[in-house]
């Protein structure tokens, strides 16, 4: 009889350690979800085999485009602001040449350099991703 209860408890024990377990795995305690949490292996070794696939490379279409835009800008005012630096464009006010150069230079270096970086992504080109471009979300 004293054998029975010892199973008992030890099966009520067992299940009440379970009942917790999974309470404890749960985001909000004391609801029971539907999602299924498993424990992790004690004989883990540190890898998982998730950590050693590569994520599908996601293209960043509007930091492309924004950079596209920055080079074509800041060629623009380079050329301009150096076309009438030269004097090949006579201009009424000469001294508004140096902020069109100083800004063309801005905003064509950034731009310049992430337009290359795309271009060597979809060429595919070794040491070039699409994740080396900040994406503005």
């Amino acid at each position: 009889m004293s054998q029975v209860v010892k199973i008992l408890s030890v099966r009520q024990t067992m299940v009440l350690n379970d009942y917790l377990d999974e309470l404890s795995m749960s985001r909000r305690r004391g609801i029971k979800n539907d999602i299924n949490y498993s424990k992790l292996p004690t004989s883990d070794q540190g890898f998982t085999d998730a950590q050693f696939l590569v994520p599908a490379q996601q293209v960043p279409w509007r930091a492309i485009i924004l950079a596209t835009l920055l080079l074509v800008v800041g060629t623009s005012l380079l050329v301009f602001g150096c076309m009438v630096a030269s004097g090949h464009i006579v201009v009424q006010y000469a001294n508004r040449m140096w902020p069109m150069i100083i800004l063309g230079a801005l905003m064509f270096i950034p731009g310049a350099y992430h337009v290359r970086i795309a271009y060597y992504a979809y060429k595919k080109v070794p040491g070039y991703s699409f994740d080396d471009i900040p994406e503005f979300e």
